[in-house]
């Protein structure tokens, strides 16, 4: 009876998204793309040098917390600029498989249960073959330690020979860079400190949910609370939250994230605590304090001053590592200057409709926060901008760059990379898409408003009912029009109906007229079967 009703779910969103049925070829005329991707969205394994053996330790379910640890926990040498793992025996790699595209697909390939949420490009690439693109001949990977900075030579210069080796196995076309999250600030410095590689190399940069000046909310958090990969029930078999946060502690890629100082936010993003303070009369009161960025750092100083990681038997002081800051803020001004050769085009894809965080504040007016140290124990609550949930859009628009298109597409900052209207708009922006007459900027969104199920049996029958909403979003401004064409027509009304045995079930689809760039569709459902 239900799976009834799922059809009918089914066939209706497979007539709004207007689902081609995939043509699996190859298109020898496609040039060249690469994927790279943002922090921790590489595989990465550990290297024995004692022995040989190599084992994944990014991302895994067991041992996962223990690996993790042992084998990625790091120090920064400010001398060299490089993370080293605290295990001198360890050496980090990244896997080279299906040329570079097994480090960015499934992050986890033994995951069965929940694999979605260790997904990286994984849809990505299903997507793109669908369209003609071939691994090794036209798809292409780049994973990398995403501990390290975005301009260690190390990684740029294996960055210059992915991007020969792509053009040499493509038979000399220029190849289309696809990069996400902080993806984009390591081409970006790629870009201003190897122009001339580039240039040869590179035909198109497209860069989606890059937090080109930072992600406030979001790492402020991470310094003080840790971070989690996934969310729901999956994180519990992955890295704790802080163990998490003893490894970026000592990761430029992660200060290179913080909010830039010289950008003209909005609104300046805050750290803000409840204190208890004594007034001139030595009489306590509770007041809310706020630090803008510059300030923010001492902060963060005073509440990691004591924190100690324990790696095999010894505590090891972690604190805010002010060597790391210098050396992220080296890395922000390069980033700054870097602009667009003449012969590339730039695109920007960046993620809206949702609460991101930009503020971050601590404690309340019945819980103060006493001493910094303990911050680590506190819930933060946030103030949020329009973004992804990670990025705020501000940030990710601001590429200071010749851009030859914006794009803003709701969605989620790593789900984002599965969105369909991203698809479409690639699809076109690599000329994998044969229709003359699309255009990305003037595409449509198909959001889901509401979904309604009841059950209940009634005379030995079992009876469903369900509602569900959708409205069609697209950007056309023509909102006259829009409120004429709604005044004069009726809304459509269908009917579908299904029976299978002893239940059936019917629906009414409405569509109702485009009003204001919107488009109401709503189905109601309800199915009847004999109660088993």
């Amino acid at each position: 009876m239900t799976m009834l009703l799922e059809e009918i779910v089914q066939s209706v969103e497979l007539w709004l998204k207007l689902i081609k049925k995939p043509q699996p070829y190859v298109d020898p005329n496609l040039d060249p793309v690469l994927l790279v991707p943002g922090i921790a969205g590489s595989i990465l394994n550990a290297v024995d040098d004692e022995n040989g053996t190599e084992e994944r330790v990014w991302v895994r379910i067991l041992g996962a917390d223990y690996k993790f640890r042992t084998k990625l926990w790091s120090r920064f040498d400010p001398s060299t600029g490089k993370t080293v793992s605290l295990d001198p025996k360890a050496r980090i790699v990244v896997p080279e498989g299906r040329y570079g595209l097994e480090a960015i697909d499934a992050l986890d390939p033994d995951m069965v249960i929940g694999q979605e949420c260790v997904y990286y490009f994984h849809d990505m690439i299903v997507e793109f073959t669908k369209w003609g693109f071939q691994e090794g001949k036209t798809l292409f990977g780049f994973g990398y330690d995403f501990r390290q900075s975005n301009r260690l030579q190390e990684t740029l210069d294996r960055l210059a020979e992915k991007l020969e080796a792509v053009y040499n196995a493509a038979g000399g076309k220029k190849i289309n860079i696809i990069t996400h999250s902080m993806g984009g600030l390591l081409v970006k410095c790629f870009m201003c400190l190897h122009t001339d590689v580039f240039e040869k190399y590179v035909k198109n940069w497209i860069a989606i949910a890059a937090p080109f000046q930072g992600a406030p909310g979001y790492i402020t958090s991470t310094f003080l609370n840790g971070m989690s990969f996934v969310d729901g029930w999956e994180q519990n078999f992955f890295i704790s939250k802080w163990s998490m946060h003893q490894l970026l502690i000592e990761c430029p890629s992660v200060y290179e994230l913080m909010a830039c100082l010289d950008f003209h936010w909005e609104h300046i993003p805050l750290l803000e605590m409840w204190r208890e303070r004594l007034d001139g009369d030595g009489n306590s009161q509770i007041i809310l304090e706020s630090y803008p960025l510059a300030e923010s750092v001492e902060i963060f100083k005073e509440a990691l001053s004591s924190n100690t990681v324990n790696y095999n038997g010894e505590d090891l002081p972690l604190p805010f590592n002010m060597e790391i800051l210098k050396w992220a803020n080296e890395t922000r001004k390069i980033i700054s200057r870097a602009k667009v050769p003449p012969q590339v085009k730039f695109y920007n894809i960046y993620g809206i409709n949702l609460e991101t965080p930009h503020s971050v504040c601590y404690g309340n007016e019945e819980t103060p926060v006493t001493d910094l140290r303990q911050l680590r124990y506190f819930q933060p609550k946030y103030v949020c901008v329009d973004g992804d949930g990670t990025v705020p859009a501000e940030s990710a628009k601001a590429d200071g760059l010749n851009a030859a298109a914006r794009v803003g597409v709701p969605g989620e900052h790593r789900g984002i990379l599965c969105e369909h209207h991203v698809f479409r708009i690639l699809k076109c922006w690599l000329k994998a898409d044969h229709d003359p007459f699309y255009n990305p900027l003037n595409d449509y969104v198909i959001l889901p408003t509401a979904f309604e199920m009841e059950k209940h049996k009634d005379k030995g029958l079992e009876v469903t009912s369900l509602k569900e909403e959708w409205e069609i979003i697209s950007q056309d401004q023509d909102h006259d029009h829009d409120d004429k064409v709604a005044a004069d027509e009726r809304p459509m009304v269908r009917s579908i109906s299904v029976s299978d045995g002893g239940a059936e079930a019917c629906a009414t689809v409405t569509v109702h007229p485009q009003n204001e760039g919107k488009q109401h569709v709503e189905l109601n459902a309800l199915s009847v079967s004999v109660d088993a």
